[in-house]
This record gives structure tokens, sequence and C-alpha cells, in this order.
């Protein structure tokens, strides 16, 4: 056991068990990585495409999809501890596509049937989902589950090279009524994108600009941004969704014709980024450590990092959230992370807190056990959690030796 705390025959347990994932054909490769008390184990298995010869690599790119949104999220209490953001202040004026909302009488209703919203969408209610817009859990045929996917502002899967420019995204999603009265309902997704836009607007500046300047170059994550250059793109791993029938992995993004080969014309704060092990690592340690970075830095307040990590979710708000059955049991939403809340398996810890994303990617840091957890992979994880990732988990936990 070294200094942080972990046997050494258990993380070879780890090394067998994802191993024998990639030998089962169930991602072509992937990497995890554990970090505690300053002592960091990361392996390198298999891949980087299904029957490809070259080997996955720790400086391999990934889509880290929506672990995009604490990312966003971060900038966003960037711009509230310096006062160019309130939390509680009506976003209108930096989105009037926003003003004046109507909002469905009932979710499956024309959507001519409205009536006016209770009050304006706030910053809170971007950060923490509440906005009154994001994925419908219910029938798909209903007219705004139709209408949000004609007009290009649905949540779906991460496509760079399909959305429009920020402006006429924004223009279009504000032809759109209000699913629910702004704060009633947890609705994901949809206030991570409409925050990257707003944080662009605020700063004058194009998201990923202010992303750079402020949290990736303080934190040395050289690899992250919202496209892959062409002299990194040979690094990029394939993307695969799982076949509806055989589970066996379908091709979705390849590598010379990515569509995060070139820069995006929507730069999705919901799921758009693409980071690599060592990029996020550092963007997990940062988060662990309240807001603080290698070298003395400071990115946040301890203060605000706690706040974005706090469940801000109510009970009834949980209730009708139409997440799946159960999720919010033991979860919490906090903003741009989820929090676990209670204990109910050998990875819940209360206070971890974290994301995933859909694509194959997952993220936690926990304060109680001072560790980060990380698995890149690009073996899309959705709509059940593939078992690489259950695994993962469970094994990350079983390591710790103190």
């Amino acid at each position: 056991m070294g200094d942080g705390g972990f046997s050494t025959a258990r993380l070879g347990r780890m090394h067998d068990v994802m191993a024998r994932h990639v030998d089962r054909g169930e991602a072509p490769g992937l990497i995890t990585a554990l970090s505690r008390r300053g002592e960091t184990h990361v392996d390198v298995i298999g891949t980087k495409a299904v029957g490809g010869e070259d080997p996955m690599r720790r400086d391999t790119i990934f889509r880290i999809a929506s672990m995009t949104k604490p990312v966003v999220a971060v900038a966003a209490m960037i711009l509230v501890e310096e006062c160019v953001l309130r939390l509680d202040d009506p976003v209108d004026r930096l989105l009037p596509e926003l003003a004046d909302r109507r909002v469905l009488r009932r979710i499956d209703g024309p959507l001519e049937d409205t009536v006016p919203a209770v009050r304006p969408i706030t910053v809170r209610d971007l950060l923490t989902f509440r906005l009154g817009l994001g994925m419908l859990m219910g029938p798909q045929d209903a007219p705004m589950a139709r209408a949000v996917q004609e007009l290009g502002v649905g949540p779906g899967m991460p496509d760079p090279a399909a959305a429009p420019d920020p402006d006429e995204w924004m223009r279009r999603l504000g032809t759109l009524p209000l699913m629910h009265q702004p704060g009633e309902k947890w609705l994901y997704h949809t206030g991570s994108q409409v925050l990257g836009v707003a944080l662009a607007r605020a700063t004058g500046r194009p998201l990923e600009d202010f992303l750079r300047e402020r949290i990736f170059a303080p934190l040395g994550m050289a690899d992250t941004g919202f496209h892959v250059p062409p002299e990194k793109l040979g690094r990029l791993a394939t993307s695969y969704l799982a076949d509806p029938e055989t589970g066996k992995p379908e091709r979705y993004d390849g590598v010379e014709d990515s569509r995060w080969a070139a820069p995006p014309a929507f730069p999705d704060g919901g799921g758009g980024l693409v980071s690599t092990m060592d990029d996020f690592l550092a963007f997990g340690r940062m988060m662990l450590d309240r807001g603080r970075y290698d070298g003395g830095g400071r990115i946040l307040s301890r203060p605000s990092v706690e706040l974005m990590t706090t469940d801000q979710l109510t009970p009834a708000q949980k209730a009708v959230s139409g997440l799946l059955p159960g999720a919010w049991d033991n979860l919490g939403w906090g903003f741009g992370v989820s929090v676990v809340t209670g204990r109910d398996g050998v990875a819940a810890v209360p206070g971890r807190f974290g994301w995933d994303g859909g694509l194959g990617t997952s993220w936690a840091s926990d304060p109680a056990e001072q560790m980060v957890a990380v698995l890149l992979t690009q073996r899309a994880q959705f709509p059940q959690f593939s078992p690489v990732y259950l695994d993962f988990w469970t094994l990350a936990y079983q390591a710790i030796d103190d």
C-alpha cells in the first residue's frame, strides 16, 4: 500500500476486470485513473478503434460529452464571483430570446395552449436545470417533443457539425414555449447549452476563449477544447454506439472524418468538449481541492465550490423530475454536477460529486475519501449504464485499503 491508501492487489483486480471487458469487445479500449493523497494510478488498455492496431495511449483524446457541463458551471461561477453575473438575476438582459416566456398548459398539449410564466428565468435556473426546458422523458410524439427536434435544439447525440451558430440556436429556442414554469421542475441538458451562450455574451468573447484563459490554461488542460486541431487528430479515439440488438459497438464518429475535426459554429456547453485523462484529472483535482490547483493558484473560492457541490433540488422537484424511477433516492443535483446524498452502493459515498458523458466517460471527486476517479472510453452508455461503467465504480472503491 502506498501513500494513497490503495491495495496493489486490488488495483490488479481492477486491471483484470476492465481488460476482460475489452477482450469481450464491450469497448475497443479504455483508460482508468484513480488519484488519492498525491498517489495516482493510470491504466491504459486496448486500442483506439475496433479491430485497430493503434494502441490506446495516456494522451488519447476523447469526446467527453456531458462532462462538459461541470466545466461550464465552473466558468459561470467565475463570473458570479466577479459580480458579472448574479445567481438570482433574470437572464433577460443577456438572453432576450428567453424574456416574457409562455409556458405550456400541458406538456403533451398544442404549442399554442400556454399560460404566462410566473417569473423570469434566472442564472440559478440555468445552473440547476430548472429553466423550464430540457430533455422530455415522456412520449416523443407530443408537439413539443417534435418541435425541439425539428428545430435542432433538443437533447440528442453530440454533433458539433450540425448545430447553427449560438445566436441562431437561441433564436430557434426562443420561438418555443417553456415545458414547465421556471424553477418548477428539473429537466436535463438544455440549461448548460443556454448557459454557454450566456457566458459568451456576458464576456463578449467566444466561449472556448473564456474557458481556455480562465480554466484550461491555469490547469494545464492543453488538449481540451471544442474541436481537435489537425496536428492532434491522430490521437482521437473512434466513438461507438451499442447495437440495440446485439450490444456490439457500432461506429458513431471516426477520426479523419470526425465531427470534431473543425471548430464548431455552436460551442455546445452541454456536451461539446474533447479532453484527455491528464487534463480531466487536473480539473477533478481542482474541484476536490475546492478551487485550488497545483502551484498555489485558485480557479474558484472554497465557498463557491461547496455551493456548486451541494444538492439544490427540493423533494418536490425530484418527485416530478421525470428522471428514471428511483434515480433521486440517493442523489441530488448541484451546479452542473450530481451529488451523492445517501449510501446505497460501494461507490455511493455521501458528498461525492461529478458527472458522466453519454459517449462513455465518467468522473467523480470524493471529499470523504480524498479521491478523484475518471473513466474514459468511447463506447456509449445509454439508455442503460454499460457493464464497463458499473464495474469501474465498484473497482475504484474496492481498491481503497485503509
